[in-house]
C-alpha cells in the first residue's frame, strides 16, 4: 500500500502494471482505481482483478488477461473426464482464497456432469506431509486427482503416491503448470497434467528473432531459457501495443478507450489472444491442458473452455 501511495503521489503513474499475487494486488487495488491508476495485467487470476460495478466508473479501470481459476479447473476437469472417461474425480487443495477457488471450479464442472467427488480433501498452505491425505483418496478409489496446489505439493504428493504404488492421474491448477515443478520433482512428476494458459517455448519463436522482436526485449535483460516468467514481459509489449492504439499526446483516458475498442493483441508465443470490451475486462476464457513429458511441459489439448 506504502509503495503505491509513492508510486501515484511522487512518482505520478498513470498504469500500474504487472503488480504480483493476490494479495498484493487486492491491498492496493482501491488506492489505484481512486487515484484514476488504470490497473493493467497483474499476476494474479482473481476475479476482483476483472469484475467490475458499472455504477462505479473508477472500477473501469482495471483490466486482466488471466483466465481465472474458475474457469480454467471446470476446462481442464471437462477435459479430462470427457478425454479419459475417469468415474471418480477427486480433489486435493489449499486451504484458502486460491485453494476455494478450484474447490468451486471442482465442484461446479462436476455438477454440470451430474457427476459426484469421490473425495475432497484439504491441507493447510506450507504443508509437507500428504500422506494421510492421499492413503485416504487411494482407499476411495479416486481414478482423477485434481490438485489445488503450487510447486512443492505436487511434488509431495506424487511421491507418496508412488510409495504406495499407487498409479493414478493428477491434474494441476494452473498455478502447478510453471517450470520449477518438473525442474524440482523430476522422475516424480512425469505423467502430471495441469491446466494451463500460455506454452513454455524451447527456443526463441522466429517472429520474435528480429530486432523488434522478443531476443531485443528479453535477452539484455534476462539471459538463459525462455521462461513463463520471461515471457511475462508481454504484459509490456500488450500494453505497448494498446498505447500505440492510443496515438500521441497520450492519456489514461485515450488509453482505456483504445483498450475497451475490441482490437485485438496477439503475443508471440501463441497464447490466446487478448481483447476487452465496454463490459468485458477480461482478456480471455480460453485454456489447455498440458503434460509433463520427459521433464518438461507439453500441450495435450489447446483451446480449451467449459
Amino acid at each position: 500500500m506504502l509503495a503505491t501511495q509513492k508510486m501515484i503521489e511522487k512518482d505520478k503513474i498513470f498504469i500500474n502494471l504487472g503488480s504480483m499475487g493476490s494479495p498484493t494486488v487486492l491491498a492496493a487495488q482501491d488506492i489505484t482505481l481512486d487515484a484514476g491508476v488504470l490497473q493493467l495485467f497483474p499476476l494474479t487470476a482473481a476475479e476482483f482483478t476483472f469484475k467490475f460495478d458499472a455504477a462505479k466508473p473508477q472500477e473501469r479501470l482495471k483490466f486482466n488477461n488471466l483466465l481465472p481459476y474458475v474457469e480454467s479447473t471446470r476446462a481442464a476437469v471437462k477435459y479430462m473426464i470427457g478425454a479419459k472417461g475417469f468415474k471418480k474425480p477427486c480433489l486435493l487443495h489449499q486451504d484458502d482464497e486460491y485453494g476455494k477457488n478450484v474447490l468451486d471450479g471442482f465442484t461446479q464442472q462436476l455438477t454440470a456432469m451430474k457427476m459426484e467427488a469421490a473425495s475432497v480433501t484439504s491441507y493447510k498452505r506450507g504443508a509437507s506431509d500428504f500422506s494421510a491425505p492421499i492413503a485416504k483418496m487411494k482407499s476411495d478409489g479416486c481414478d482423477l486427482v485434481v490438485l489445488g496446489a503450487v510447486i512443492r505439493e505436487p511434488i509431495g504428493a506424487m511421491g507418496e503416491a508412488k510409495k504406495l504404488g499407487w498409479d493414478v492421474t493428477f491434474l494441476g491448477a494452473t498455478p502447478v503448470n510453471v517450470l520449477e515443478v518438473p525442474a524440482l520433482g523430476k522422475e516424480v512428476v512425469e505423467g502430471l497434467y495441469s491446466a494451463g494458459g500460455s506454452r513454455f517455448p524451447t527456443r526463441i519463436p522466429p517472429r520474435a528473432r528480429s530486432k523488434s522482436g522478443w531476443r531485443a526485449i528479453a535477452r539484455p535483460t534476462m539471459p538463459g531459457p525462455i521462461r513463463r516468467r520471461s515471457s511475462a514481459t508481454m504484459r509490456s509489449r500488450t500494453m505497448a501495443h494498446y498505447i500505440k492504439l492510443a496515438g500521441k499526446d497520450l492519456t489514461g483516458e485515450k488509453l482505456l478507450a483504445a483498450l475497451e475498442s475490441g482490437d485485438v493483441f496477439q503475443d508471440i508465443f501463441g497464447s490466446p489472444p487478448t481483447k476487452f470490451s465496454k463490459t468485458d475486462h477480461l482478456a480471455t476464457t480460453i485454456t489447455s491442458v498440458q503434460q509433463v513429458k520427459n521433464g518438461r511441459w507439453v500441450v495435450v489439448k489447446d483451446g480449451l473452455s467449459y
